[in-house]
């Protein structure tokens, strides 16, 4: 049997099969473009994931030779908190407003003052964040009342591609905990939220955990994909926790580090648990439980904006073979990753990036190194909060692009003071989405045993302890720098 994982990121989609044996049989990867219309706003064409999506699918099947007879489930992990609205008819009402998306602080502050922070905790365990659903839906009633008043579905991201796989709306609770339109700690609709943001309830889909079937693919996809016989979907989950559930982070003590687009430090909890400041997202977690969340808006994205963008012409292996040749500290540079504001710690959308402490002395490969460590600080910002905590930190896995970076993986040790261990696998949530599939097919019991058999620690980088003496007294430094420009980044 073979289990297909979708993993719909923000710049590609991602496709795997894996098989029976726990062996990855085949991997596309399918790009679509991102569009930034406006300063802040981020936005993508539905159409655009299911087109790429559909051609990966083809391409996957026949390029890998898989039996068309021996597909059994689909598995999905998506970008998270995107609003796709459709009418009556399924039909896409308006470009999808995504994750990184900063349109929406009026909307943020009208929701936080109808409710207050402790209601709100207590209703979705979570701030009314600028990258949140909820929202978005807001700002689309309050600035396009006539597109509002067309919508019948709202659907997150990857939840439009199963949409368009089975006929079905539906989606997961761990995808839903970033929409603050759900009860968290009870995993369900919160009516108090629904009301207030003047939506109906059947204009929500059907709520699934990660593993559970939520429906099968249709029989007019089934013709175009060429495939045979029954295959179930699954719920799938939120890119996070797909991605935990990809490096095996389903237990108490496991913490893991996603170097993507955005970076993300990642707890499993078994009971639901908040950070009373909120500093940390509190969400339901792929395997049933619960996890803690901190997310930097802009961790691998900042090194393909200084590759691509600042740098265009100069190969990405040019510009890190010279941060490889500057030094901890980067001759005194110190980088701010909020090229698209900032969620954890501070919940800011008007942060801004920034070099600062440069002399003379400074060149390109300093600045290079700078990016690396600035995004490893900001992903130290909320590792120190999970030990505000009291979670436990036995081990430390890192996943996404910027993995693929030894030098960065190093400097994240170093800041972290935390050994980091190296997987087997880097397929992170599509993985993630297929265990996802195996389980909801009856291959595994559940997600735990799933990830015990596929996931193995193969290596670990080990901190340099006088890199961690020096890199101490900067992060202190880097802590403050927030604080001196916050007003200055709202002028």
């Amino acid at each position: 049997m073979i289990y297909i994982g979708i993993d719909l990121g923000t710049s590609s989609v991602k496709l795997i099969g894996l098989s029976q044996e726990g062996s990855i049989v085949g991997e596309i990867t399918k790009e679509y473009p991102i569009y930034f219309p406006k300063a802040n706003w981020a936005e993508q064409n539905p159409e655009d994931w299911w087109k790429q999506t559909e051609e990966g699918m083809k391409e996957l099947i026949e390029k890998f030779n898989i039996p068309k007879d021996q597909i059994k489930g689909i598995g999905f992990s998506g970008q998270m908190h995107g609003l796709v609205a459709l009418d009556q008819n399924g039909e896409v009402l308006t470009p999808a407003i995504l994750w990184n998306d900063q349109r929406t602080s009026k909307e943020c502050i009208e929701i936080e003052t109808h409710f207050g922070q402790a209601k709100l905790t207590e209703l979705v365990g979570n701030k009314a964040l600028t990258g949140f659903t909820a929202p978005k839906i807001l700002w689309l009633k309050n600035n396009h009342r006539e597109l509002f008043d067309k919508v019948a579905h709202i659907l997150l991201p990857k939840d439009y591609i199963r949409y368009k796989l089975t006929g079905d709306y539906a989606t997961d609770v761990s995808d839903a905990s970033g929409m603050l339109l759900l009860d968290v700690k009870n995993r369900n609709w919160s009516q108090e939220m629904i009301d207030f943001i003047g939506i109906k309830n059947e204009m929500l889909p059907k709520l699934y955990e990660s593993y559970e079937v939520t429906g099968v693919l249709s029989e007019s996809v089934k013709e175009s994909f060429g495939i045979q016989g029954e295959v179930v979907v699954v719920g799938g989950a939120g890119d996070q926790a797909a991605g935990a559930v990809g490096t095996g982070t389903v237990e108490e003590g496991v913490i893991s580090i996603t170097l993507g687009t955005s970076g993300v430090v990642f707890a499993a909890h078994n009971d639901f648990a908040v950070d009373e400041e909120n500093r940390l997202h509190s969400f339901c977690h792929a395997n049933g439980k619960y996890h803690s969340m901190g997310v930097m808006l802009s961790a691998a994205s900042s090194l393909k904006w200084w590759v691509e963008d600042v740098n265009k012409g100069t190969s990405f292996e040019e510009l890190l073979r010279e941060a490889e040749e500057s030094e901890v500290g980067s001759k005194g540079a110190i980088f701010l990753p909020y090229l698209m504001g900032e969620r954890t710690p501070y919940a800011d959308p008007d942060a801004r990036g920034c070099f600062i402490g440069l002399n003379m002395h400074v060149k390109r490969g300093d600045l290079t190194r700078a990016v690396l460590e600035g995004v490893s600080f900001g992903l130290r910002d909320s590792l120190e909060i999970l030990k505000d905590l009291n979670i436990p930190i036995h081990q430390i896995r890192v996943i996404g692009g910027g993995a693929k970076s030894k030098l960065w993986k190093q400097i994240l040790a170093d800041v972290l003071n935390h050994p980091i261990d190296e997987i087997n696998t880097n397929q992170g949530g599509a993985l993630g989405a297929t265990i996802l599939a195996a389980v909801g097919s009856g291959q595994y019991e559940n997600v735990e045993e799933g990830c015990k058999m596929l996931i193995k620690s193969i290596n670990q980088i080990k901190p340099v302890e006088e890199h961690v003496n020096q890199y101490e007294k900067i992060y202190i430094k880097y802590t403050s720098l927030y604080t001196c420009l916050k007003d200055w980044f709202k002028s």
